[in-house]
């Protein structure tokens, strides 16, 4: 009879084997196989965008399955170390240092194993406006504009400006849209949404009172070529103006800002941060094909939420998350109750911990 595993081996077995079905690789592994055909495939290339769509899902399933088989190959140095621990103790630290590396990889595992939704691995379009406060707003939506471009630098994700648009009297941010590309962008930062406020003592009052301000946060996917949204060009009003932020050369000398307006639903898209208006055009179209999409989901949905999560009034009551500079420092989830004291750092982008508490929250809900 084999000797019985040491406890800590065995449950990290047992964790790696309950692993394997939420994360279904073998389904993984079918689905990269068909991915992998379509790329050998004739002529695969000749679709540009397709050809990247399909080739950024191959590569996320093959990180997923390289990434499983590394935590088996993990699990086999723990049980080789801990058969040897017995006659050097030496081992006996190689076996505990490959399972908390194993640990580690699971914990990844399973925050990977959230994003399964239908637009979860697509890249974002997060709008942020400001709310009641005025000039405070505007530069509490700077502030939060910053916070996500330096969290999405910290994970290695790219951010494009879309309309970024500067306020009034040069203070802060009359709204910032922009796409954030990178794996699963649009899956966690759907914990962003809504309502964000802020209480310090504002830099815009002479009088240096305490203030309450606010700005909302809207995330959108990206949407795939092959998801179909009913659009039809002869329902959009395109304006061009000329664009007053930073772009390109042609900034302020030709009309390049595009603005859509989608005459059966009122929705208005705006885009000036590319250098061409037809670059402009095609971005602002992105966006409208996401905010139609979204709109068909919550009318098709009893809970509107099916992507935007609870509307909330852009005010005080409705807030997701408080960040509190005076009369002491604070950043609170008001759903998680993830909480720090540490508001430079989240305030630099250091916010991951609230986007896994969001969701740690969410699936137990």
């Amino acid at each position: 009879m084999a000797e019985k595993e040491p406890k800590d081996i065995e449950a990290a077995a047992a964790r790696l084997a309950d692993a394997r079905v939420w994360l279904r690789i073998e389904e993984k592994q079918d689905r990269l196989a068909a991915l992998d055909a379509e790329i050998a495939a004739p002529g695969f290339w000749d679709d540009a965008q397709h050809a990247q769509d399909v080739s950024r899902k191959a590569s996320a399933l093959r990180d997923t399955i390289d990434g499983y088989a590394a935590a088996e190959a993990l699990l086999d140095d723990a049980r080789a170390a801990a058969e040897l621990a017995d006659e050097d103790e030496a081992f006996a630290d190689e076996k505990d240092h490959a399972l908390a590396e194993l640990s580690a990889m699971l914990d990844r595992f399973e925050i990977e194993s959230w994003f399964s939704g239908e637009m979860d691995g697509n890249d974002a379009i997060v709008s942020i406006n400001p709310g009641q406060g005025g000039l405070e707003a505007q530069d509490w939506t700077d502030m939060l504009y910053r916070m996500y471009t330096r969290y999405a630098e910290k994970k290695g994700w790219s951010v494009k400006p879309l309309d970024v648009v500067s306020g009034s009297d040069n203070v802060g941010l009359d709204r910032a849209v922009f796409q954030i590309e990178g794996r699963n962008a649009y899956g966690m930062l759907r914990s962003e949404h809504g309502v964000h406020r802020l209480v310090r003592i504002s830099p815009t009052d002479d009088k240096k009172r305490r203030q309450t301000t606010f700005a909302s946060v809207e995330v959108l996917p990206v949407m795939n070529d092959d998801i179909e949204v009913d659009l039809n060009p002869a329902d959009v009003r395109v304006d061009v103006y000329r664009s007053s932020g930073p772009g390109g050369q042609c900034v302020n000398t030709t009309d390049s800002a595009v603005r859509l307006t989608h005459m059966p639903t009122g929705i208005v898209v705006t885009c000036q941060n590319e250098k061409s208006q037809l670059q402009n055009k095609e971005a602002a179209f992105k966006v409208l094909r996401a905010k139609l999409y979204e709109l068909e989901c919550s009318k098709r949905d009893a809970e509107v939420a099916a992507l935007r999560g609870e509307r909330m009034e852009n005010s005080f009551g409705s807030q997701i998350r408080n960040y509190v500079l005076y009369p002491y420092q604070l950043v609170k989830d008001l759903r998680s109750n993830i909480e720090t004291g540490n508001v430079d750092a989240v305030l630099d982008g250091d916010i991951e911990e609230f986007v896994i508490g969001y969701h740690r929250w969410h699936v137990t809900q």
